[in-house]
């Protein structure tokens, strides 16, 4: 790295900084438009609901003189200690090529080590992450991952939903999907902080992953929210049947959705995915992206979303001498 570069760890008091750097260097503009809610969820250890698990994060600056050239914020995946992620990596434009973002990642690679990880993900660890690996767009930064010997691990994409125009299919009222569900015993409603515990169980028990966390940082944020399908338990009180959330990774991407098996085919899931989207557009946001997507048709059928960004994602075994790096 050129003599005139520094790194040193990320403090509070530079978050405004990295902000303003990430708004300059994200080269897509839904990426620089997003950057404080990106930046301040990444950096987000909030414990579960009932849990003093915290999410373990790094973070270190490319300094040149008083200003910033360079930045990557990493983290501990939550369900596996002995696995780092690098979440974000960016360099100022005029900076690139001179060895910042290298020296960044090798960097990040030590602190992970230094915390205990064995080997290092270029891919989202949920609850919060920027995306689910490096968008192909990307190139400098797939360059950088392959020249430290990073390898190929696996292909994501997301969907966009199109909220500019309230004629979109992705914006479809729902009030007749209500009445029919209402017909069947289901309410459909937004959660509520009061749906937290019932909320986290049916997404740990159901779906496992990070779910139960995604659902659980959606709920009492002014740029997200969680719509549920509930019925009225046996013993009083309600059942959950399904949910859909929004903002936990970032305000304009919907997701996770989930339905429990014994309610799938009633409808639910189209129901609750364009309220949530409904919200997004009452937000301002003319477009929606469905993060990380496994049911293509679904989404294609109950909101007119199409493919759009797809993203490597990478991994690489670290040795003992990462940690020193």
């Amino acid at each position: 790295m050129d003599a005139e570069f520094s790194l040193v760890e990320l403090t509070d008091d530079l978050l405004p900084a990295v902000v303003l750097l990430c708004q300059e260097s994200l080269d897509l503009p839904e990426d620089a438009t997003e950057a404080a809610a990106i930046v301040a969820r990444l950096r987000d250890d909030r414990p579960l609901p009932g849990s003093a698990e915290r999410r373990r994060t790094v973070g270190l600056v490319a300094r040149s003189g008083d200003a910033l050239a360079g930045v990557v914020l990493g983290s501990i995946a939550r369900r596996d200690p002995g696995t780092g992620h690098v979440d974000l990596l960016a360099v100022r434009p005029e900076l690139r090529r001179r060895g910042v973002g290298r020296a960044l990642l090798l960097a990040a690679e030590g602190a992970l080590a230094g915390v205990g990880a064995s080997q290092v993900l270029l891919a989202g660890n949920a609850p919060h992450y920027a995306w689910p690996g490096i968008d192909v767009r990307y190139t400098p930064a797939i360059c950088t991952a392959l020249a430290l010997g990073y390898t190929p691990d696996g292909t994501a994409w997301n969907m966009t939903a199109d909220l500019s125009d309230e004629s979109s299919p992705a914006l479809r009222g729902t009030g007749a999907g209500e009445a029919r569900l209402a017909g069947e015993g289901v309410t459909v409603r937004r959660a509520v902080p009061g749906d937290l515990p019932a909320l986290v169980e049916f997404a740990r028990d159901n779906f496992g992953g990070s779910w139960d966390a995604e659902v659980a940082h959606s709920i009492g944020r002014p740029d997200a929210g969680c719509h549920l399908a509930v019925r009225t338990a046996a013993g009083g009180g309600d059942e959950i049947l399904g949910f859909a959330a929004y903002g936990s990774s970032r305000p304009s991407w919907f997701g996770p959705m989930g339905t429990a098996s014994a309610a799938q085919g009633l409808g639910i899931g189209g129901v609750l995915l364009r309220r949530c989207l409904r919200d997004q557009w009452a937000a301002g946001h003319s477009r929606a992206q469905i993060g990380w997507v496994g049911p293509v048709p679904f989404y294609a059928a109950s909101a007119g979303a199409w493919i759009e960004r797809v993203f490597f994602l990478y991994r690489k075994r670290l040795t003992p001498a990462a940690g020193t790096s």
